[in-house]
């Protein structure tokens, strides 16, 4: 397997490098909010990714018959890193978890009303799965979802909605089935955000950002809006869970942590000493630098492996989240012990080591480890569907 990009793909980088020059705003462009920076939760940033639709970027992977351009997925991929690595928004649900599960089970209708504005960024979801008592382990979800008349009446609670707030339609996983088996009796739904059923409260991390708890209240969703076949959409989640954990998750970011940390150790001293001189620092940076290649060519490998089958690799996709994550929570464990005190120092205060991006990374890569399914979900996917062992719980 060749890890090198092709001349086709370095042109494709120049191109994407110029279009970020070109338009280049700091309202848009935003690094110090981690991964959080991939939402599209301002004006300003829809009207970027309009700008990417514009360049017909969005639907690179999507079948010419609807709208896209057949192309490979290498080229999202390299797009993906190039918009997260300046902390511009991403591409990612409308296009993969909700376009591409509409493109391979939606009706006709949902297809035609929704297909055509997710390639133009007309339109924003918000992904509803986890519950209070169903977190990480989505087929635990309760959300009741009871037949009434030609639809569906739903009522119960999600909670980390982070896009709930300012989204248009809510893609939501309920219970259709309360006797089937824990994996199965699940549905799929298309619900407007402004429904008047719904009420959201916000949920401010611990990195200060809002997601948000979303309660139903006799929510009624006619069965045309009810996704793919009726009790299998905890098939559906799984299969776009392995394209969230891939593309949530960009390498870029975590790239960026440790080229801060390293220009930090490159000029700092402690005692009157080059931190650089320090043996102990050494040996550690070069770890971290060797484990940032190894999620490189993970990375690689999952699209590698997208690229060269119908399914969706999933033992990839957890491979590569559970390392990736991981990673940037053991380089912001790094940063905090290299810089000592002053990394403590929340994002903007004046004279804070690495401006403050120490504590900001600090908080934000634990939450990492828990979105798209945590570090122990991960490792159970792995488990079973890899090696064949048993899961844990």
């Amino acid at each position: 397997m060749d890890f090198e990009f092709s001349e086709q793909e370095r042109a494709f980088l120049r191109e994407v490098d110029q279009f970020l020059a070109e338009n280049h705003d700091p309202k848009v462009m935003d690094v110090t909010r981690e991964n959080m920076a991939q939402v599209c939760d301002t004006p300003e940033r829809r009207a970027f990714m309009k700008k990417l639709a514009a360049k017909g970027w969005l639907g690179i992977t999507w079948p010419k018959e609807c709208g896209g351009q057949d192309g490979a997925g290498f080229y999202e991929f390299l797009l993906n890193e190039k918009l997260s690595s300046v902390g511009a928004p991403q591409i990612g649900k409308g296009i993969g978890i909700i376009g591409k599960t509409l493109i391979k089970v939606g009706s006709e209708k949902l297809k035609k009303e929704f297909l055509p504005r997710i390639l133009s960024a007309d339109v924003e979801f918000a992904v509803g799965y986890s519950e209070p008592s169903a977190g990480s382990d989505s087929a635990a979800m309760r959300l009741k979802a009871e037949r009434s008349g030609d639809g569906w009446m739903l009522n119960g609670q999600k909670v980390f909605t982070t896009s709930a707030h300012f989204a248009d339609w809510y893609w939501v996983g309920a219970r259709t089935d309360p006797d089937a088996p824990k994996h199965h009796g699940i549905s799929l739904f298309l619900v407007p955000m402004n429904h008047p059923g719904l009420t959201i409260h916000p949920m401010y991390t611990m990195g200060n950002e809002r997601t948000n708890a979303v309660f139903f209240d006799n929510v009624f969703v006619p069965d045309e809006y009810r996704v793919g076949e009726l009790n299998k959409g905890f098939q559906y989640i799984a299969e776009a869970l392995d394209i969230e954990r891939f593309t949530m998750f960009t390498l870029s970011p975590i790239r960026g942590r440790m080229e801060l940390l390293c220009d930090y150790v490159r000029t700092a001293t402690r005692d009157g000493k080059p931190l650089r001189e320090d043996p102990v620092i050494r040996q550690r940076i070069a770890q971290l630098a060797t484990e940032c290649e190894v999620a490189r060519v993970l990375s690689i490998r999952f699209v590698d492996a997208a690229l060269h089958s119908d399914k969706t690799p999933t033992n990839e996709a957890s491979q590569y989240k559970l390392y990736a994550t991981e990673l940037s929570r053991r380089i912001a464990d790094a940063t905090m012990d290299i810089v000592g005190p002053g990394a403590q120092l929340a994002l903007g205060t004046e004279d804070a080591p690495l401006r403050g991006r120490g504590e900001s990374c600090y908080t934000y890569t634990v939450i990492d480890t828990i979105g798209g399914g945590s570090s122990e979900v991960q490792k159970n996917i792995i488990a079973k569907r890899k090696l064949g062992l048993p899961k844990n719980f």
